[in-house]
């Protein structure tokens, strides 16, 4: 019997070497900084995309990259939860077991899929290119096979499958649909009240891109001219707001580069506003900022202090923040001074201010459209660390201002913990102080409650969810 010759082998296909996306590998970049060191993507994007608009060559950023990258970042952290729970439906196992990288690039994908205009080849080919870059071609397989089921169905079919239903359990089913912590949606139902409609609006808008807004500094620039600006718009509220429409940038306006304007959120104008507009029974010569960092409300404070010659005193405990405060502050037209200083074991005089403003550290659960990944960050257990602080400094800004003074307590957090348990907390152990009515103090702003505190929100005001109460120190 005659050997059979062989046939001959076709040739494999040649290795491909994986194309770098610098748009994707950057969004990577970011959120693997978010995860590794606990950052922030407002401070660790503006530096990764500044360097990537500076590169030569076919990396070079142009601006629909940098939007695009933009996206990509805060979609995916937005949305995480939500993502979490569809990548997880996808698998064959618990996504802790998942390694922490792939999930990231799977939930880029995911995003890409379900939360923007992407075509669904151009998702998927992209996600699995980017993961043949990070991470071998061996993981990309897997990528690639979870997202394609994921590309099955859009998000409101995989929300029907993956959120348990309403009438069953409405804190996880909303929890999932918005993409919050249940402990969240329950303290933030708790705090605003009423029934679905009102908390759907409020998880809603902290999935939303906020606007930048900009504070003209009275004395140093006006609105009018940042509303000469490009896509620039008034404020809703503050009579020294503007904001830009989407794709303005801060950095292109003169007055910002200057530091006669900066960038600060309507709700945190509205508090500073509120301090200074605040009725005294005496003198208004000394106005102290007891937790002065970053410096936003502290430049605002300093500015309106100098157009009636009375002198602000920025105090901030940590060094570095001081140092921000000092480069907020520079160029105030009024005296002004800059310490770093504990503000529970101050050391200022007792009776020493006519006003006081101390925005307190918080869970920061009201600006999560700007902080999104703080949502996944926080535990109920850190309301206990916050709240001893919390009090000792409203306690001590009640012994730093005088008797007829005012004290503005304020919280970028609606949690009540946090809040109106606070100050309730510290009155009733501190005779000789009352509550004024904040409202008035914010002429022209809807929908701010029974008082005399007030709390703002982002679906009801357009703001970060700031909470501020004035209090009068009697005797």
């Amino acid at each position: 019997m005659s050997e059979q010759p062989r046939r001959p082998r076709k040739p494999g296909k040649p290795y491909r070497r994986p194309q770098k996306d610098p748009v994707r590998l950057l969004a990577f970049e970011a959120l693997r900084a978010v995860d590794e060191r606990d950052a922030y993507a407002n401070l660790v994007l503006p530096p990764l995309l500044r360097k990537a608009r500076e590169k030569e060559g076919p990396e070079k950023f142009d601006a629909r990259d940098a939007a695009l990258a933009t996206e990509l970042v805060y979609g995916t952290l937005r949305r995480q939860g939500t993502y979490d729970a569809v990548i997880a439906d996808c698998v064959d196992r618990p996504l802790r077991e998942v390694d922490p990288p792939v999930l990231d690039v799977l939930s880029l994908g995911v995003h890409q899929l379900l939360g923007t205009r992407i075509p669904t080849h151009a998702a998927v080919s992209a996600s699995v290119e980017l993961a043949r870059v990070v991470l071998g071609d061996g993981r990309a397989k897997f990528v690639n096979a979870v997202l394609r089921k994921v590309a099955r169905d859009d998000l409101d079919g995989w929300l029907a499958r993956v959120a348990p239903p309403y009438d069953e359990d409405p804190e996880d089913h909303l929890a999932v649909v918005h993409s919050h912590p249940r402990w969240v949606v329950s303290a933030l139902w708790d705090s605003l009240g009423g029934g679905r409609a009102g908390i759907e609006e409020l998880l809603a808008a902290d999935n939303e891109r906020p606007e930048v807004t900009l504070v003209a500094r009275p004395g140093r620039a006006t609105r009018d001219e940042l509303l000469g600006e490009e896509a620039a718009v008034a404020g809703r509220w503050s009579p020294y707001a503007v904001r830009l429409s989407e794709g303005g940038e801060p950095g292109a306006v003169e007055a910002v580069r200057e530091g006669r304007a900066g960038v600060q959120d309507e709700g945190s104008q509205l508090v500073a506003l509120a301090l200074a507009d605040a009725p005294l029974d005496g003198p208004d010569r000394r106005w102290l900022d007891g937790c002065a960092g970053p410096g936003g409300k502290a430049a605002l404070l300093g500015a309106l202090a100098a157009e009636r010659g009375a002198f602000l005193i920025a105090s901030e405990k940590q060094p570095h923040r001081a140092g921000l405060v000092a480069k907020a502050l520079a160029g105030n037209p009024g005296p002004y001074q800059v310490i770093a200083a504990d503000g529970t074991r101050p050391p200022w005089r007792p009776g020493s201010f006519d006003r006081v403003l101390v925005d307190v550290p918080c869970t920061g659960l009201g600006a999560l459209r700007r902080r999104p990944e703080a949502r996944w960050r926080r535990r109920p257990e850190d309301l206990d660390g916050f709240a001893p602080l919390q009090r000792g400094l409203l306690r001590e800004a009640l012994e730093a201002v005088r008797v007829g003074g005012v004290v503005a307590y304020a919280t970028c957090s609606p949690h009540l913990a946090e809040t109106r348990a606070v100050v309730a907390d510290v009155l009733k152990r501190r005779p000789g102080a009352e509550l004024l009515d904040a409202r008035p103090l914010l002429p022209g702003v809807p929908a701010l409650g029974e008082g005399p505190d007030v709390q703002l929100w982002p679906h009801v005001h357009g703001t970060d969810a700031m909470y501020l109460a004035l209090v009068r120190r009697t005797s």
